[in-house]
């Protein structure tokens, strides 16, 4: 039990803020004590045509929250061309060579058309032969038959397909018409050295199936060529053995796949620290499959954290399974609060499966299903006092332990000058794992969709225009980790991490007009923004705010793998802070350095 004195020793402490504030501040010290988790649409998986590959929004604050939405979009990049499809595939093997008619000025009289060997087309044939049947025909123009079903083939990209008339004795005028339809016997995968072949292989096969068709090729070749893995392929189609026989020679460059990647930026809440240090690891082919291992530490002035993750191909049309475990020790460094030695130990571990159903070199879409379970535990320093609720739904010794499956939905569609990217996701909580069960609190009974777009369009050389969009739903009250955040660097820039609702809308819009170009290939960009989030609660909590909108202006530079940018924000509706920090303050910067090895 807590004595009186201890008592208002935390009243004291709790009454230099308002109510309001001080349940936010506790309410993100446990929603940052649990790390958030970032993916890809990819994007797009990550996904580049003609623009970024992948593209990404990040993630929304407090920067720390175990977002169970990863968020769809990297940072948008300028747009870049695949190779031509010369580059590609740049020959295709010899057809059979054409039959000659030994007597053309010999007529037969040809009652039916027997087609054999084929596959596809076979009402496109039943229709053009059909003109040419029961009437008299010479040697020319039977071979002529020939070479229009040659042509149909061909025009449908069938290129290594080919109609001959074999020898035959002709008996009550059948003529037949054998169809050989183009197939590969063998891939030949040149220049791997880590990346196993069959990785290759494996999804060349999935564009070749049996009547060969060269656009479909070259697709799976432009898709292929978007895998971080590789840097350049090429292929050279050649004659096989026999007629419709055909050896594909597949020459690779690999990507290099190892990245180093330390940064630091002040988008952490004050509370904790807002000066963000981190470094991670990311191998993008450890064990030569197309396996990912990533490995992450984030450092604060309150807060250490671990990330781990590891990603293994399921098959060869791109589908994963990512196994995911992080974990984070904050403690309360804001002045108000640092009697009371506030301390959250947080803990999340996910297994997620994705699979495209749909992937095209300028669209992807995908499916995926994740199990997680995120653990929170606080605790007050104070008199020794140990485990303490100090957030909603938390257990009288301040644990809370949330289960949930969660479907999710991945889109991205990219051209020559635009990518637009969404992403859907519904999650349901469950009471499995020892799961928080309250009877009036929030707990881990509930559902909640999350929907996230993007849409990076480039207006002139150099020049984004990026719109975010993001908007959560839910039943019921829940319980921090799993709010909707608005505010800070990653929302609404110009205000502190300022609101935690069960639902919420957020709009952003940001211009990147470049003002310097650097002979050495450095960009230097003008970045004017306007953020606006609104969040409501249900149930009876109320919000004191519920909408916040910021405006200002930054400035972006990129030079190879570093990227350094500063932003000011003005806050263009009030929100009480304390000016301890250049995050309350509107001043937000990051700075990035990603070399690949």
């Amino acid at each position: 039990m807590l004595n009186l004195h201890l008592l208002n020793k935390i009243l004291l402490a709790i009454a230099k803020f308002s109510s309001s504030l001080t349940f936010t501040l506790l309410s993100f010290v446990i929603a940052s004590s649990t790390y958030a988790r970032a993916e890809s649409i990819s994007a797009l998986p990550s996904e580049t045509t003609d623009i970024a590959q992948r593209i990404d929004v990040p993630n929304i604050p407090p920067q720390d929250i175990p977002r169970p939405l990863p968020p769809p979009q990297p940072e948008p990049t300028p747009p870049e061309v695949l190779p031509p499809a010369s580059d590609l595939l740049p020959k295709t093997p010899n057809l059979p060579p054409a039959q000659q008619p030994s007597n053309p000025l010999d007529t037969i009289f040809v009652r039916e058309f027997e087609i054999v060997g084929n596959t596809i087309l076979t009402q496109e044939i039943s229709e053009l032969v059909k003109e040419y049947t029961g009437q008299n025909l010479t040697f020319a123009e039977l071979f002529a038959v020939r070479s229009k079903i040659s042509e149909l083939y061909v025009k449908g990209g069938y290129v290594t397909s080919a109609a001959i008339i074999p020898p035959q004795t002709l008996e009550n005028g059948i003529v037949k018409i054998q169809i050989i339809e183009g197939s590969l016997e063998d891939i030949e995968i040149i220049g791997t050295r880590r990346l196993q072949p069959n990785y290759v292989r494996s999804r060349i096969k999935v564009a070749t199936n049996t009547p060969l068709n060269i656009n479909r090729l070259l697709e799976g070749l432009r898709v292929l060529q978007l895998d971080p893995l590789i840097a350049n392929i090429s292929a050279d189609l050649q004659a096989g053995t026999s007629p419709g026989k055909n050896l594909l020679q597949v020459s690779i460059i690999e990507a290099k796949t190892l990245s180093i990647t330390p940064s630091i930026d002040n988008a952490r809440s004050p509370s904790v620290g807002s000066f963000r240090r981190q470094v991670g690891f990311n191998q993008a082919n450890l064990l030569g499959f197309g396996d990912k291992l990533n490995l992450g530490y984030t450092n604060t002035d309150g807060s250490n954290e671990i990330n781990v993750g590891y990603t293994i191909p399921l098959n060869p049309r791109n589908g994963t399974l990512r196994l995911g475990y992080g974990k984070i020790n904050s403690n309360v460094i804001e002045p108000a609060f640092k009697e009371l030695d506030i301390e959250a130990d947080s803990s999340y571990y996910e297994l997620s499966y994705r699979q495209p159903l749909l992937q095209r070199s300028r669209e992807e879409f995908a499916v995926g299903l994740t199990l997680s379970q995120q653990q929170n535990q606080t605790s007050l320093g104070i008199d020794n006092i140990g485990g303490f609720p100090l957030s909603p739904g938390a257990d009288d010794n301040g644990r809370t332990r949330i289960s949930a499956v969660r479907f999710f939905q991945d889109w991205v569609k990219r051209d020559e000058r635009q990518v637009i990217a969404a992403r859907s996701q519904f999650s349901l909580g469950l009471n499995l794992f020892d799961a928080t069960i309250n009877n009036d609190a929030p707990d881990s009974r509930f559902f909640a969709w999350r929907g996230q777009a993007q849409w990076t369009r480039l207006l002139a050389a150099d020049t984004l225009l990026l719109v975010r969009g993001d908007v959560q739903l839910a039943d019921s009250s829940l319980v921090p980790f799993e709010q909707f955040g608005i505010g800070g660097q990653q929302t609404v820039r110009g205000c502190q991490d300022a609101l935690l609702a069960d639902n919420g809308v957020l709009f952003s819009t940001e211009f990147r007009i470049p003002i310097l170009k650097a002979k050495g290939g450095g960009l230097l960009q003008l970045t004017p923004f306007i953020d606006i989030g609104t969040g409501w609660n249900n149930g009876e909590s109320n919000l004191s705010e519920d909408t916040l909108i910021g405006t200002g202006l930054g400035l972006l530079w990129q030079q190879g793998s570093l990227s350094a940018r500063i932003d000011y924000g003005i806050p263009l509706i009030s929100v009480d802070t304390d000016q301890r920090t250049l995050q309350d303050n509107g001043i937000y910067f990051s700075i990035g350095y990603s070399p690949s090895f």
